[in-house]
């Protein structure tokens, strides 16, 4: 999705359905982006929300994507000098890395589209039933004689359109598959948000289920029948996740089990985007839908398995994926992610660009994920197997692991005796003297109506100094927020990385509307007009107690640059850490390690400990 597909839609480039395209060498190898080419105008250098189909004929030797409504890239601009937006552009290759531009699929919305309403997030399914594609696609905004609500502009809904072929021409239904839904709050012009469509499988017969929804609302399944007109839900719709987590959902399935793929945090933050892929499977289509440690997507302690996040390298924003297999069985995922070097279009600053990336899919004791751990690509990775007879050149290689070393008792704590120790240094001490304090082994630390955000920056935090070399630093913290409800927005607590109150990381258990999650932040001091400052990722499920461990590791880039990376693990008590993504940050050599517990005042956050190791180097 991206809000900027809220303004006008300016006229497509024509439908090149009769361009002719050569068959695709076959390649040894292939490097993020993709960037299929236009004609005779560059590359499509933003593909948000993309999602891949084989050709479903015999005869149909292609590949085929789809993305989001989009200027294609920088130059993709009217006479007066404004980005073009394309409804829902289209390229086809034959060996899954040569894309070529075909054009747009829905040069013209629906009729029961309001004006200027935004065209998102493309699925194609074929049936085998009627013979046709099926492109289901998001309308932010509706007439009112279908919303009911006049005045009303974000009353979304998802549609569907027909063809014969995959690159259409396409023919728009007279009415949406799912209609706007109002929020049970009973406010005015308040509605769920009806995002992402999803059809389960690539080809189905005149029945199928089809997944939708976002942060607000969550996200449903229902049953749907295809006719040779369209697409109808069937029966009432089930939620498979809870408010405020996921968008962008996909779901396969693999041997027994269904798997949901779906995305979480903000999509488009330019550098410090920090949208990430998260799964869960189960063995029904409607759920529910539980992660490797067995939290379900329904809690308020949201479950969810890292699939795909930043990993240090240019790529951030790793999300809204689709998930597929090539001829040789090899898994892989297509998916947009933001280069942090060249996160917007040039003649918008501000406006996210988001390319699109292909990587191998690997299954680890019977979780997947991107590159056995890798993650996004920025290197040449074996190509897949596009067509019969290939076989997949990719060999994984998993992640190496990040181990402790040498304890470090100087900044460490336990916090046995009746005060903090000498090495623990206020800033902002708290004025109340009895919201803090060592108690029965554990540091106790009221929430405080104060915050560490920005320019709101009076949160008190209690900091001891940071190893100088690399380190792994670990708490383990008791937040007694109820684990369901809303909302306690952002009641939080946990660990920091600080140098400033304007150049910090964060790890910390945090309420967010209807969910309780591990939220890894970043934070930056000066950053160029219409940039931000802070950008935030997600980790694993938190529990009555929650383990934060943040993994600090400096080196230099293949120019000699130096780089800190700092990558986030959570656990809950009992069960395997989950490793999270991974900021690239600039703190030197004299930041301390800090916790805080803020947000919102009535809670309050225990710690049971502080511990700090060298970080043993690498096993390569």
């Amino acid at each position: 999705m991206t809000k900027k597909s809220l303004l006008a839609l300016a006229l497509a480039l024509p439908l090149l359905a009769g361009s002719q395209v050569s068959a695709a060498p076959v390649r040894d190898s292939y490097a993020n982006p993709l960037a299929p080419k236009v004609p005779d105008d560059g590359t499509v250098d933003s593909c948000a929300d993309p999602t891949v189909l084989r050709g479903q004929r015999p005869d149909d030797d292609y590949w085929y994507m789809y993305c989001t409504t989009d200027p294609l890239n920088d130059s993709d601009v009217d006479a007066e000098g404004n980005l073009r937006f394309h409804p829902l552009p289209m390229m086809r290759s034959r060996n899954l890395i040569d894309w070529r531009y075909l054009g747009d699929a829905l040069p013209e919305p629906p009729e029961w589209a309001a004006e200027g309403a935004g065209i998102w997030a493309p699925d194609v399914v074929y049936s085998k039933a009627t013979d046709r594609y099926y492109l289901t696609f998001v309308v932010t905004d509706v007439d009112d004689d279908v919303s009911n609500a006049p005045g009303c502009t974000f009353d979304n809904a998802i549609g569907v359109a027909v063809s014969r072929g995959p690159t259409g021409p396409w023919r728009t239904s007279d009415q949406p598959v799912v209609g706007p839904r109002r929020n049970p709050s009973g406010a005015e012009c308040d509605f769920l948000w009806t995002f992402d469509p999803d059809v389960l499988g690539d080809s189905i017969g005149e029945r199928g289920v089809l997944y939708y929804g976002s942060y607000v609302g969550g996200l449903h399944a229902t049953r749907i029948e295809l006719t040779r007109e369209g697409m109808r839900a069937r029966g009432v719709a089930q939620r498979i996740a809870v408010n405020d987590r996921y968008e962008g959902s996909n779901v396969v399935k693999r041997g027994n089990w269904y798997y949901l793929f779906a995305s979480a945090t903000n999509c488009c933050n330019g550098p410090l985007t920090g949208y990430s892929v998260f799964v869960g499977r189960s063995q029904s289509r409607f759920g529910p839908f539980v992660d490797r440690e067995g939290n379900s997507f329904l809690e308020g302690r949201v479950g969810g398995t890292p699939v795909l996040s930043m990993n240090g390298n240019r790529w951030v924003g790793t999300g809204h994926n689709s998930v597929f297999r090539d001829f040789g069985g090899q898994w892989w995922t297509v998916y947009h992610a933001v280069d942090r070097f060249d996160p917007y279009f040039e003649t918008d600053p501000g406006f996210t660009k988001r390319p699109a990336l292909l990587d191998p899919v690997d299954w680890v004791d019977g979780w997947p994920t991107v590159r056995a751990g890798r993650w996004a690509s920025d290197r040449r990775v074996p190509a897949p197997a596009a067509q019969p007879g290939e076989e997949s050149r990719y060999d994984p290689h998993r992640v190496r692991a990040q181990r402790r070393g040498d304890f470090l008792p100087r900044p460490s704590a336990e916090f046995n005796g009746s005060g903090l120790g000498k090495q623990w240094t206020w800033v902002r001490e708290p004025a109340d003297s009895s919201s803090y304090g060592v108690e029965n082994g554990r540091f106790r630390f009221d929430t405080q109506a104060a915050d560490l955000y920005v320019d709101s920056n009076d949160a008190s935090v209690l900091t001891t100094q940071a190893p100088s070399r690399n380190y792994v630093v670990q708490t383990k913290v008791r937040l007694d927020v109820p684990p369901e409800g809303c909302c306690y927005n952002f009641v939080q607590a946990g660990l920091v990385i600080y140098d400033n109150d304007d150049r910090f990381l964060k790890l910390v258990h945090v309420s967010i509307g209807e969910t309780r999650q591990t939220e890894f932040a970043k934070e930056v001091a000066k950053a160029p007009a219409e940039y931000p400052r802070y950008g935030n990722t997600v980790v694993g499920t938190p529990g009555d107690w929650t383990f934060l461990r943040i993994v600090r590791e400096a080196d230099t880039t293949r120019t000699g640059a130096p780089r800190e990376r700092y990558t986030a693990y959570t656990r809950q008590v009992g069960k395997d850490w989950v490793r999270g993504g991974t900021w690239v940050h600039h703190l030197g050599d004299t930041a301390d390690i800090g916790l805080v517990s803020m947000g919102g005042s009535g809670f309050t956050a225990d710690f049971a400990n502080v511990k700090v190791w060298k970080l043993r180097p690498s096993e390569r």
